[in-house]
């Protein structure tokens, strides 16, 4: 029965990975789709969600039946509603990417603005905020989930200033810029949010680990 009970953790950490790399690579895609204007990869990002939908009502449903059925306790009660809780981070994570795509779809046949330049730096800090996440939780490692933690202000910032750019630069000064202003505007905080749904899941393996929750706590550089 433990070895049994070990077989079905380890499958449940399993399709966690794999719905984190679908998730990471939607973020990718859609930001590709993007520079591009590129609606053909848009809109794979939007059919592809369709597989991480599946794959999160399967890790759903794998944990409950091991609550229910095993009734695990201390540190593997901590790995299956840790497990829980980033699964649906993820699934959130991946409808942002898709809400990016939609956002490419709307203005594919209109010019850029303006050059991409920060929009694709907080793609790869978001996309760089979730991978380091799922390592953390991977490894057990509470320094790398803190690291995610506080890289969260560097996102804030960046979308504040594309936030600041688009609207002073561009809508105030023309309206009609507006339709294609406002997408950009809607990426930046989708890439932000997804930026939080990371930080959300550091903050869960630091539960995890520690047995010590951190959420809507503020976390200093010396990891107090």
């Amino acid at each position: 029965m433990d070895r049994h009970f070990d077989k079905e953790l380890i499958g449940l950490n399993t399709n966690l990975l794999k719905m984190a790399t679908l998730a990471e690579e939607a973020i990718l895609k859609s930001t590709e789709a993007l520079k591009n204007r590129d609606g053909d990869i848009a809109n794979s990002v939007i059919q592809d969600d369709t597989k991480i939908d599946e794959l999160e009502n399967i890790v759903e449903e794998n944990a409950i039946e091991l609550l229910a059925l095993k009734q695990p306790i201390a540190t593997d009660l901590r790995f299956i509603t840790t497990g829980m809780k980033i699964n649906a981070e993820l699934e959130r994570i991946a409808d942002l990417a898709v809400n990016i795509a939609q956002r490419v779809l709307e203005i594919e046949d209109q010019p850029l603005l303006k050059p991409l330049i920060d929009i694709p730096k907080l793609s790869e800090i978001a996309q760089k905020m979730v991978r380091g996440s799922i390592d953390a939780f991977i490894e057990r490692d509470e320094q790398k989930a803190k690291e995610v933690i506080l890289s969260d202000p560097e996102a804030d910032k960046l979308r504040n200033e594309i936030q600041e750019e688009l609207m002073n630069k561009y809508m105030l000064k023309d309206g009609t810029t507006a339709t294609r202003a406002i997408p950009l505007l809607l990426v930046a905080r989708h890439l932000e949010r997804i930026c939080d749904h990371a930080t959300n899941i550091a903050e869960d393996v630091i539960y995890m680990v520690r047995a010590r929750v951190v959420r809507h706590k503020k976390l200093e550089e010396n990891g107090k």
